[in-house]
């Protein structure tokens, strides 16, 4: 079952289409990463997606409701974390989880008892009589997120969530995303943090200048767009004989970073690997570390943004 269904949605501010035509559909009970740099479109289409803003063009199901014609319908059925900072100053990080229950209408007995269970998921229990006006950034977001889980929702938005947390926190943040999940909470996620995404998505959508470029699950991505790996080599000693010596092995490039270290990138990484070694062997070369790594969903996500900017 598809919860988020999207068929040719556009957004335009004048002659800039923020959001250019993108059509997908995001499956219940998963976590979907959209990426993409900074003025891709991501923000748009998460007020979109969130019935903020109206489109320009093209239809739009959320949990199989028109949300065009029916956005505070939808409303009621989600969860919405944006990147803006958004707290109560003068309220008290309890005070600010039990105002949101109230807002929801969650019972008393229920509000409280969620309330104690996200200061303790969220490592706020230290600061739970401290005022969101004095708390730091990262305090600040974890009391935003944590705020959202006071309701019931069915789908969940989170815009980049991790701003100002420090890595203890986003990975603490991340896993218990992972277990809402498997409660069947389906979590749209944003992020410019590329081992999050691999870390916690089922499947990424890459949008730039408004137009998605690739869907898939990040193995698949990997595959598809990474067949490139990266060879590291750490000679014992410095060799300046041997860059002439490897400029002749084909399908890859070499980066002599310094004397002793070598960086190859090849499609062919195996082939190219051998012929490397064998050029050492005959030449007595000794080798103190050698590494094959896979291409990351970074570099992916890197290369085709290139790609797309030489495009257009």
């Amino acid at each position: 079952m598809f919860c988020i269904n999207v068929d040719g949605l556009s957004k335009s501010y004048g002659s800039v289409k923020a959001v250019n035509d993108i059509s997908m559909s995001v499956q219940s009970g998963q976590v979907f990463g959209f990426l993409g740099p900074n003025g891709a479109g991501k923000s748009t289409t998460i007020k979109l997606l969130t019935t903020l803003i109206q489109p320009s063009g093209g239809s739009l199901s959320i949990l199989g409701i028109d949300a065009i014609k029916n956005p505070l319908k939808v409303r009621h059925k989600i969860g919405v974390v944006l990147q803006q900072p958004s707290y109560e100053p003068t309220l008290t990080v309890e005070k600010s989880l039990e105002k949101y229950g109230m807002m929801w209408n969650v019972p008393k007995n229920e509000r409280k008892k969620r309330t104690e269970n996200l200061l303790t998921e969220f490592d706020l229990i230290e600061i739970r009589k401290k005022r969101n006006e004095d708390l730091s950034i990262g305090q600040r977001r974890r009391v935003q997120v944590a705020r959202e889980f006071m309701h019931d929702m069915d789908l969940l938005f989170l815009d980049e969530p991790t701003v100002g947390l420090d890595p203890s926190a986003r990975r603490k943040l991340l896993d218990y995303l992972k277990n809402k999940v498997k409660t069947g909470l389906t979590i749209f996620f944003t992020t410019h943090i590329l081992t999050e995404a691999e870390y916690l998505c089922d499947e990424i959508a890459i949008i730039d200048k408004g137009k998605i470029l690739a869907i898939d699950t990040p193995d698949a991505l990997k595959n598809r767009f990474g067949k490139e790996k990266t060879i590291k080599i750490h000679l014992i000693k410095n060799q300046p004989e041997l860059k002439s010596q490897l400029s002749g092995i084909s399908d890859c490039k070499i980066d002599f970073n310094t004397g002793t270290n070598i960086t190859i990138h090849s499609t062919q990484s195996e082939l190219v690997l051998m012929k490397i070694l064998r050029i050492l062997n005959n030449n007595g070369i000794d080798v103190d570390d050698l590494s094959a790594v896979p291409t990351n969903l970074e570099e992916i996500f890197l290369k085709m943004v290139e790609e797309n900017v030489s495009n257009n």
